[in-house]
């Protein structure tokens, strides 16, 4: 089995087909999906998306270029959220300096109440982080240092220092499409130096589609060709690192149940 750590099950994209990805993502071994949320005021269909999928879980939170639209939720609006069954994380949450629409000190506030939701709750945070390294590795060890929370770094594509910078404070880093491109050897190069223990692979769908299906729309299905190129980077069985990344997204998602749990409750 596989798990899809990062997917986007009720954007647009997907609505007219949603039930059919999920269940070829199934027929792929992708046994588990996690369903992000980027704004709060859309929690409700991420969540019907979740009860009504048992192996589909999702989170709550607010993507860096959504700041500007919910820069005054509070650490209880999250938590709050996170008390369904369902939830298992707070985010996408972070900076992006990329695009740069957001005032950066709104991005900070929200990103950084969200990471006092998931210190408070124990439900790890799920960093999103574009062109934004060292403003993000200063902030991670700063709130660090306020109380540890547990947080995986999504579709990394950052540098060198940062994957280090996460590494060291117990965060775990999940790689996406972007490590297949015929570009990115200089990450498939940071990839095999992360340890086996903190990797996760995901889709970032309908996003990010990896290089045999580059440009066209991405399902949750397709993160085995992810998966086969970081098992060639770490050089390990495929099988064998199907286990790995399956076992660190349950450590890390730990109010996700595993399909196996699902069948005996």
């Amino acid at each position: 089995m596989i798990v899809d750590s990062h997917c986007h099950l009720d954007f647009p994209d997907f609505a007219p087909e949603q039930a059919d990805i999920i269940a070829r993502a199934h027929a792929a071994g992708v046994g588990t999906m996690l369903t992000i949320s980027t704004e709060v005021q859309r929690y409700e269909p991420i969540k019907a998306i979740a009860e009504a999928n048992a192996n589909v879980w999702c989170t709550i939170g607010t993507h860096p270029m959504h700041a500007n639209e919910e820069p005054d939720l509070t650490v209880e609006t999250y938590i709050t959220g996170a008390e369904h069954p369902k939830c298992v994380g707070i985010g996408e949450a972070g900076l992006d300096f990329h695009y740069d629409t957001v005032p950066r000190d709104i991005a900070d506030r929200v990103f950084r109440t969200q990471i006092a939701a998931a210190r408070q709750t124990g439900l790890p945070l799920v960093i999103h982080s574009r062109n934004a390294d060292d403003a993000m590795a200063r902030t991670l060890e700063e709130e660090m240092g306020k109380g540890a929370f547990k947080a995986v770094l999504h579709c990394f594509s950052s540098g060198r220092k940062l994957a280090e910078t996460g590494i060291a404070l117990g965060l775990y880093v999940s790689f996406s499409g972007i490590l297949t491109y015929n570009n990115s050897q200089e990450l498939r190069e940071i990839a095999a130096d992360m340890p086996l223990d903190r990797l996760l692979v995901e889709t970032d769908a309908p996003y990010l589609s990896p290089q045999s299906r580059r440009g066209k729309r991405n399902e949750p299905s397709y993160v085995t060709e992810t998966h086969k190129t970081l098992a060639d980077v770490k050089g390990v069985p495929e099988s064998e690192l199907a286990i790995i990344t399956t076992d660190n997204f349950f450590r890390l998602f730990s109010k996700a149940k595993r399909p196996s749990e699902l069948l005996l409750a």
